[in-house]
């Protein structure tokens, strides 16, 4: 079983998901004015395709934008969909 961790890596305003160490894939989350986190792209590496990182990935980083009582802004389509499959999360829209 792959060791699989979402990190959040805020000098380059993203979170990233490792697999068994190696960047997986990311999604960008920059910080602008006030409490909102802007998600704006979410890339999985082609060998990782298939997977369900990404679905993983965005939860990790939801999660952990919750934990730090900050708010979203999405853009990217594919946060949009899971914010869509999962309202659990919608709550966290500015």
């Amino acid at each position: 079983m792959s060791n699989i961790e979402v990190d959040h890596i805020p000098e380059r305003s993203r979170y990233e998901i490792r697999v068994d160490g190696e960047v997986a894939g990311f999604t960008l989350a920059k910080e602008g004015g006030g409490d909102a986190v802007l998600f704006s792209h979410t890339e999985i590496g082609d060998e990782y395709e298939g997977q369900g990182l990404a679905s993983k990935l965005v939860a990790g980083a939801l999660d952990d934008v919750r934990r730090r009582g900050q708010t979203i802004e999405v853009t990217c389509e594919y946060v949009k969909g899971f914010l869509e499959r999962h309202p659990e999360y919608q709550d966290l829209l500015a």
